[in-house]
């Protein structure tokens, strides 16, 4: 289960720490690839990719560190509500397309929080 955890918490992480940089320090790539951008101020797009950047983090550097590893589950579920967020987000924009991955990020993280608990 150990080596299970691992690697949803390293997949997750990469994802999230792409999409996060993307979002937090690309702007103009972000607003070319994600529809809803375009709508959006960098500031709003920003803080989205900041918490997704830091939350890829908390998913490995505490528990693969040793230092406080409670933050490594507690990242999980705070990435769990901005996927339940994102996925309601893209339901009122009726960006239907990008619910499904939203469900999927959103078990792995529910995954890892209860493992990790």
């Amino acid at each position: 289960m150990n080596i299970a955890l691992w690697i949803v918490q390293g997949l997750l992480a990469l994802m999230f720490i792409f999409a996060g940089s993307t979002k937090a320090l690309q702007y103009e790539k972000a607003k070319a690839s994600l529809p809803w951008v375009k709508d959006y101020s960098r500031g709003y797009v920003a803080v989205i990719g900041i918490s997704e950047l830091l939350g890829g983090l908390g998913l490995v550097l505490p528990q693969a560190t040793g230092i406080w590893p409670i933050l490594t589950p507690v990242a999980a579920l705070a990435l769990g509500v901005i996927m339940i967020l994102a996925a309601a987000f893209h339901a009122k924009r009726r960006e239907y397309q990008g619910i499904g991955m939203n469900i999927v990020l959103l078990v792995l993280a529910v995954f890892v929080a209860i493992g990790r608990f």
